[in-house]
């Protein structure tokens, strides 16, 4: 629960620090472009050239500036840890609160045509070409189409309005459902804070060490480039936390001391820092940082839990005798209570106080030459806390069979008959478990997904096939990641369960099992809120934004609009219904999309709910169309509406005004953005607004208007649908 927390935390300092970068790289590119724009305009011009040089030598400067600044702050980095907050209770006691409701460009309402616009005025003849029966007649054919144009273009922005408040109304219960899921966890986790609280103020050895790793993680205001991985263990009996830190490499300090630019050559070169002035600095950032962690541990300790502290700083690096990877140690320091509560750490030189405190550093850290530490988590015994410790397997890098027998020893830990399905041909199940109980049990399905991303919301909905196809009770997916808002969302009222990757390392921990997940960046590669809790509005994982973005950018649309009361006041209602054909007839039953099967079996067209519009008296309904989803038999996908049925007598076409239809193409379809359906007169209750055809560039939408008789059932019947 705290590894959530402190991951949160440090979430937030790093999408500040990237905030800071993209807005740092975007400078730079406006810059670079400004300048380019200078070079070409100032090659003829003197003074131009002047402006050119002088703005590379200001640029030169900021680069320069940069570097000292990067310096002034490794060297600053004791007296900013010291300078920042002090870790205590109070910040684990802290709610959150729920962000506000944010509806983005859902907030923004369609803009209706204006009908006095330029697009729709038709300028009148002079008097004297008035009196031509004929230039009345053509003045008043031009304005009765700029009329139909304008109310074409009106039944459509009221069918975009009606489309986006349906998605507003949407969004907003999703986002109450989120609030209220936010809340009720923000308040288990004050509970299960006091209940830790409580064991520590008792002195309980894990929740004290609970307690100081939580605090050592949720660490802020470190210069960007540190790592923030760390193993810690507390010995009760010696009252000492023993921490294993990792430290930045050499290349922490900048390898350049200033940038010049050089006119003769027109560009920018960098003098080198002296190697002696590099180590020099290393090993003050090595000295540093071990201070600071020892000060920050002091500090957080309230009730004086600690005698003393030991810090060992260690660096991923090749290891020369095995030539590979491995944790090399280059600063080791034991600092106790009595021994560092008389430092003035504001005023020290960091490399002398680390060595007075009996510290030791390595002689060449550039060379990545070691120490070798007094004490370190592993041996103080009991268990670990930290991120990325090496004493769990880490799940992320877990053989997928492996991983899948760790699952099922998990549930038959928790009572149930449980047996893993063979590698091929499970059909998306990777173990089944029993519930034994006579009453409530039954067969459950689990999958077991190894994601260091957020899961998509397919994945989540896949499960629930899977359920219905193995005829279970429930299903449950178990991740190393973390699930979205929209995922939650979707479970509810389901029998489906989300495991998020540090829901499941407790769940282990539980049952006496070992896991980790990956290193202190990993959080189960989940946003902070993700990772046991439906993420924020603003923070959905980009996994699922992403799925969002790619469908909505091959999706196709069209939003289909009508009056829904005659001139008479008389009610019609339209049904709106597509055929997925081959060789002009339906490709099955199931292919038929109309009000009582919303969607086909693939999933390529919906059909979503008809709705009024801003409380007009206009109605809207909405086909999407996912055309690369389409089986390869369909080459035809037609659309049609008819008058409902539901209250005789059935309303012929002609008593519908207003018919429009507003369409959005993806990449893979052309066709009409919009177009006006013709009904006056019509005696059918049934028309075919047009139809979707395959061809070799993809796929091309044309209009017809062909009436078909006898409404909806003479529609089924033309395509081949099997009609009771």
């Amino acid at each position: 629960m705290l590894a959530i927390w402190a991951e949160a935390q440090r979430q937030q300092q790093r999408r500040e620090e990237a905030r800071w970068r993209a807005e740092a790289a975007q400078q730079r590119g406006r810059e670079r472009e400004q300048r380019e724009a200078q070079k070409a305009t100032a090659r003829n011009e003197r003074e131009a050239q002047r402006a050119y040089q002088q703005s590379r030598e200001a640029e030169a400067a900021r680069r320069t500036a940069e570097l000292d600044a990067r310096v002034e702050e490794l060297k600053g980095l004791l007296n900013t840890g010291l300078a920042a907050p002090a870790f205590g209770p109070q910040a684990l006691l802290a709610s959150d609160a729920v962000p506000p409701f944010d509806p983005g460009p859902l907030g923004e309402p369609v803009p209706m045509p204006d009908q006095a616009a330029t697009a729709y005025a038709v300028p009148a003849p002079d008097p004297v070409q008035a009196r031509n029966p004929g230039v009345r007649r053509q003045y008043e054919q031009y304005v009765a189409q700029a009329r139909a144009r304008f109310e074409q273009d009106w039944y459509a922005a009221q069918a975009q309005e009606s489309d986006r408040q349906r998605r507003l109304a949407t969004y907003h219960q999703e986002y109450l459902a989120w609030a209220e899921r936010f809340r009720r966890q923000d308040e288990e986790r004050g509970a299960r804070t006091e209940e830790l609280l409580r064991r520590l103020r008792a002195g309980e050895p894990e929740a004290v060490q609970e307690y100081f790793t939580a605090g050592l993680y949720a660490s802020a205001a470190w210069p960007e480039g540190f790592p923030h991985r760390l193993v810690a263990a507390f010995d009760a009996a010696a009252r000492q936390l023993v921490v294993d830190w990792e430290l930045p490499g050499p290349d922490v300090v900048p390898a350049a001391a200033r940038v010049r630019y050089v006119k003769s050559d027109d560009r920018e070169a960098e003098v080198a820092r002296p190697a002696t002035e590099r180590k020099a600095l290393y090993r003050e950032v090595l000295a540093q940082s071990a201070l600071r962690v020892v000060a920050e541990v002091f500090r957080a300790d309230r009730d004086g839990l600690l005698d003393s502290v030991v810090v060992n700083g260690f660096v991923l690096g090749i290891d020369p005798a095995t030539g590979r990877e491995a944790e090399r140690f280059l600063s080791t320091l034991t600092a106790t209570r009595g021994g560092f509560s008389g430092l003035a750490l504001d005023r020290v030189d960091p490399v002398e106080c680390f060595q007075g405190l009996g510290g030791r550093l390595s002689a060449r850290p550039e060379r990545l030459d070691e120490v070798r530490p007094d004490r370190r988590p592993q041996t103080v015994g009991g268990s670990l806390a930290g991120q990325g410790g090496e004493d769990e397997p880490d799940l992320f890098e877990m053989d997928p069979l492996d991983f899948e027998d760790l699952i099922a020893e998990l549930f038959r830990l928790r009572g149930f008959r449980v047996m893993t399905t063979a590698r091929s041909g499970d059909v998306g199940v990777d173990v089944v478990a029993e519930d034994l109980d006579p009453v409530t049990g039954g067969k459950i399905v689990i999958q077991a997904k190894r994601y260091k991303k957020t899961v998509p919301p397919t994945a989540v909905r896949d499960l629930e096939s899977t359920v219905r196809h193995h005829g279970a009770i429930k299903g449950i997916l178990v991740t190393t990641a973390g699930f979205g808002r929209g995922s939650y969302s979707y479970i509810e009222g389901k029998p489906l369960t989300l495991v998020s990757g540090p829901e499941l390392v407790e769940l282990l921990a539980e049952q006496g099992l070992r896991g980790r997940l990956g290193g202190g960046d990993s959080a189960a590669g989940a946003k902070p809120g993700e990772a046991g809790r439906a993420g924020r509005p603003d923070q959905d994982d980009q996994a699922e934004r992403a799925e969002r973005a790619e469908q909505a950018a091959r999706e196709t649309a069209l939003t289909v609009s009508w009056q829904s009361r005659t001139a008479a006041g008389d009610a019609v209602e339209l049904d709106v219904t597509a055929f997925l054909c081959a060789g002009g007839q339906v490709l099955s039953d199931d292919h038929f999309v109309f009000f009582n099967s919303p969607q086909d079996p693939d999933g390529a067209v919906h059909l979503h709910p008809t709705r009024s519009v801003s409380g007009e008296p206009v109605r809207a309904a909405r086909l999407t169309l996912d055309l690369r989803r389409l089986p390869a038999a369909v080459d035809e996908v037609v659309v049609a509406v008819s008058t409902e049925e539901e209250e005789p007598p059935v309303l012929p076409l002609g008593y519908v005004h207003g018919l429009a239809v507003a369409a959005s193409y993806g990449p893979d379809a052309t066709g009409p953005a919009h177009w006006a359906g013709v009904t006056g007169g019509v005696s059918d209750s049934a028309m075919l607004l047009g139809s979707f055809r395959r061809g070799g560039d993809g796929w091309e939408f044309t209009q017809s208007g062909r009436t078909v008789p006898d409404g909806l059932a003479g529609l089924a019947t033309a395509f081949g649908v099997a009609v009771e």
